[in-house]
C-alpha cells in the first residue's frame, strides 16, 4: 500500500449532500462536534428542504449541511466548499455551483444510477463526461460498501442502507484526521435502547475510516490544527439552543418561573422542544392551539409575575401582533423571539432572510413601540436572552429577539461563560404598604410597577383600553392619551442613554463603513478583514440594538466617505438610517434564502471605491444571483 502525502492546511470547508432521509444533517452535525472537540474554531450551515418528505432522488428533496472549521478565526460556513460529499445525482447538481475549481468531489457511485440520474435532470451520468473536468473526483460505492461491511449484522437491507452515511463520514474522518471515539461514544448513547443499530452504525463508521486507510484511491491526507481559542470550556452550540439556556439562565438571575407559551413553526420549533426538558429549572412550556393563544397565554404569565416568553416566526408574528399591543398597553414584560425566514406567508420556511425588521418596529395598530435586539452569531444568542429579560422587566414593555433561520440552526463554539459574572435581573416587584398606583412610574426609568394579582393593597386592572396616567382608570381623555403614547415611547427612548455605544470594528474613520445587523455579522466581519489587508480603510459597525438604536450611531456615520448596509431582504435598515440620520447610505440587498458570501460584499465595496456602483435594488440582486452561478 502507497503512503498517503500529508498536507497542512489553514482551515476547510465540507458540504455533505443527499437526499433528506439520507442523514446528511446528522453527518454534519457529528464532524462538527468531533472538529470542536479537536479544538477548531468552526461555522456551519445547515439547508433543509422545504418538503417534510420530497420525491427521493429530486432536485427538492435535497438536503445538505456545509461547515467550516480552521486553526484561526472562522467567522462564516465558508464563501465556496473544498469538498462536496453528493450521495446522489441531485445533491451534486444543486450543490456543484458551490464548490471552488479544483475541489474535490466524493461521489457515491449507486446514487448515479439511471433513476436517479432522470430525476436529477442528468442526460449523461456527470461521473463520466466533461462535467466535472475541472474537479478532483472520487467515486466510491458507498452503498455496497456499506452492505458488504453489514452483511452478518442482521439488519434489514433498508436498515443497512441508512447506515451509508456514517460510511461516508468515517472516509471524511481519516481524511482529515479526526477520531472517531466522540461519533462511537455518541452512537452507544443514542441508541442504547437498539444495540444492535449502534453496533451497526460503528461498523460502518469503522469501515469508511478502514477504506481511507487501505485503499489507495487517495493519495493525501489533511491536517487542521487545533484554533488558538481562549482558555476556558467550550461547547458546540445552536442559535436556537442558546436561546433556550439563556431564557433559563435569565430565570435563575431573576428568581422567576419561565413560562414559554409557543405555537409550533420552523425554524423556532427547537426553542420549544429544548425548553420542554427544563422543568426542573422551574420552566412550564405551553404548546398551544394557534399562535394568538400563544402569545395571550405568555401575556396572562407576565402579569402573573412569570418571565413570560412567546417564540415564532415571521407568519406567526403577524399573528401574534394585536395581541403584542396589549402587551405595549397593560405594560408588561414579555420577549418576544421571531426566528426570521423567508417569506411573504409560507415562503420558504426553511431558508434564511432579514425581512422581519419592519415587522418588529411597526407591525402594530397605533404607536405601539416594543424594544428590539438581534444576535449576530449563534453563540451571542445566549446573552442576548438574558438582555431581552433584563430590559423586559426593567422596562415593563415587550422586547423582540430577531434571530434567523441561519443563526437558529448554524453552530459555533460557545465559551461556557462564568455563572457569577452574569447580571442580576431585579423583578422589584410593588410590595404591600407602599404608595401604590398601577401606572406611578419610577422616575428614572418610567417603568410602572409590577404588582402580583392577589396581593393584600395592590388590586388593580389593566387591559387593552387607554389608561388614565397614575390611576389606571380607563380613559377616553384626548391630552391624556397623547401623554400616556409619549411616555410609552419615552420609556424605550432613554434607554439609549444606559445601553453600551456602538463600537466600530477595524478602522474608525476612513473610506467605507459596513452596517449590518444579525447573521451577516460573519461575512461583513470577513470582508472588511479582507479589505484592510490590501490598505483600504474599512470599518465595520454591527447592530444587536435596533430600537433604540446606539445614541453615538448618527456620529459615527459621518466618519466615513460611504455607508454601504448589506441585508438579507429589500433594504429595510438602510432606509431606517436615511430617513433617521439622512445619510446616503447605499443598499446591498439579497433575498435569496441564502446567507451572503464575503465576495458578495467585497465587491460592493470595489464597486463604492471606483465610482461604479448604482444603488439600485435589483442590481444588488442579479450581481449576487450571477456570482452564485445561476446565470
Amino acid at each position: 500500500m502507497a503512503q498517503s502525502t500529508v498536507e497542512q492546511l489553514d482551515d476547510v470547508t465540507i458540504r455533505f449532500a443527499g437526499d433528506s432521509g439520507d442523514g446528511m444533517q446528522l453527518t454534519g452535525t457529528q464532524f462538527t462536534h468531533t472538529s470542536a472537540i479537536f479544538g477548531n474554531d468552526i461555522s456551519t450551515l445547515p439547508d433543509f428542504p422545504a418538503e417534510i418528505r420530497a420525491p427521493q432522488g429530486t432536485l427538492y428533496g435535497v438536503s445538505s449541511f456545509q461547515l467550516h472549521f480552521g486553526s484561526s478565526e472562522i467567522n462564516t460556513p465558508g464563501d465556496a466548499f473544498d469538498v462536496l460529499v453528493a450521495m446522489n445525482a441531485a445533491a451534486l447538481k444543486v450543490n456543484l455551483s458551490g464548490l471552488r475549481s479544483g475541489g474535490m468531489v466524493i461521489a457515491n457511485a449507486e446514487g448515479f444510477n439511471r433513476k436517479n440520474l432522470r430525476l436529477a435532470g442528468y442526460e449523461n451520468n456527470p461521473l463520466e463526461d466533461s462535467t466535472l473536468e475541472n474537479y478532483k473526483v472520487f467515486v466510491v460505492d458507498v452503498s455496497r460498501l456499506t452492505a458488504r461491511a453489514l452483511a452478518d449484522s442482521g439488519l434489514s437491507s433498508k436498515e443497512v442502507e441508512r447506515t451509508k452515511n456514517f460510511f461516508a463520514l468515517g472516509m471524511l474522518y481519516w481524511l482529515y484526521g479526526r477520531p472517531l471515539e466522540p461519533t462511537i461514544r455518541w452512537t452507544a448513547e443514542k441508541f442504547a435502547k437498539a444495540p444492535e443499530i449502534a453496533d451497526a452504525n460503528v461498523l460502518a463508521l469503522k469501515a469508511g475510516w478502514n477504506y481511507g486507510e487501505t485503499t489507495e484511491i487517495f493519495h493525501v491526507r489533511y491536517e487542521v490544527e487545533p484554533a488558538k481559542l481562549a482558555p476556558g470550556r467550550y461547547r458546540n452550540i445552536s442559535g436556537n439552543l442558546a436561546l433556550a439556556f439563556g431564557i433559563v439562565a435569565a430565570g435563575r438571575q431573576s428568581g422567576l418561573d419561565v413560562f414559554l407559551g409557543s405555537y409550533p413553526i420552523t425554524p423556532a420549533s427547537d426553542i420549544l422542544h429544548f425548553l420542554a426538558r427544563l422543568k426542573h429549572f422551574g420552566v412550564k412550556t405551553f404548546q398551544a392551539e394557534d399562535e394568538i393563544a400563544a402569545v395571550t397565554s405568555a401575556i396572562g404569565a407576565a402579569f402573573g409575575g412569570a418571565l413570560a416568553v412567546t417564540s415564532t416566526s415571521g407568519p406567526g408574528l403577524s399573528l401574534k401582533s394585536e395581541a403584542i399591543g396589549l402587551a405595549v398597553m397593560t405594560e408588561l414584560p414579555l420577549i418576544v423571539i421571531d426566528v426570521q425566514r423567508a417569506g411573504p406567508s409560507t415562503g420558504m420556511p426553511t431558508k434564511v432572510e432579514q425581512a422581519d425588521l419592519f415587522q418588529a418596529l411597526y407591525g402594530r395598530n397605533s404607536e405601539a413601540p416594543v424594544i428590539v435586539l438581534a444576535p449576530a452569531t449563534p453563540a451571542e444568542c445566549f446573552d442576548i436572552a438574558i438582555e431581552a429579560a433584563r430590559l423586559a422587566v426593567r422596562t415593563r414593555t415587550p422586547v423582540f429577539i430577531l434571530s434567523d433561520n441561519y443563526v437558529a440552526n448554524g453552530t459555533e463554539p460557545w465559551l461556557l461563560p462564568d455563572i457569577e459574572t452574569l447580571p442580576q435581573i431585579d423583578p422589584d416587584f410593588a410590595k404591600p404598604g407602599e404608595d401604590f398606583a398601577p401606572y406611578k412610574r419610577d422616575p428614572q426609568t418610567l417603568a410602572r410597577p409590577w404588582a402580583l394579582p392577589g396581593t393584600p393593597g395592590l388590586e388593580h386592572r389593566i387591559g387593552g383600553l387607554e389608561k388614565e396616567d397614575v390611576s389606571g382608570n380607563v380613559s377616553y381623555d384626548p391630552l391624556n392619551h397623547e401623554k400616556m403614547v409619549r411616555l410609552r415611547a419615552e420609556k424605550i427612548d432613554r434607554l439609549a442613554e444606559e445601553l453600551p455605544e456602538l463600537k466600530v470594528e477595524g478602522d474608525q474613520d476612513g473610506d467605507v463603513l459596513l452596517v449590518g445587523w444579525g447573521s451577516s455579522y460573519g461575512a461583513i466581519r470577513e470582508a472588511m478583514l479582507r479589505q484592510r489587508r490590501i490598505g483600504r480603510r474599512v470599518g465595520h459597525a454591527h447592530l444587536r440594538t435596533l430600537n433604540p438604536l446606539p445614541r453615538n450611531l448618527g456620529d459615527l456615520l459621518q466618519k466615513f466617505d460611504h455607508v454601504i448596509v448589506p441585508e438579507l431582504n429589500d433594504g429595510q435598515l438602510v432606509n431606517i438610517l436615511r430617513s433617521k440620520y439622512l445619510t446616503p447610505a447605499l443598499r446591498l440587498t439579497k433575498i435569496q434564502g441564502l446567507p451572503f458570501r464575503e465576495q458578495e460584499i467585497e465587491q460592493k465595496v470595489n464597486e463604492v471605491l471606483s465610482g461604479e456602483s448604482h444603488d439600485d435594488k435589483q442590481e444588488s440582486a442579479v450581481q449576487s444571483e450571477r456570482m452564485n452561478g445561476h446565470e
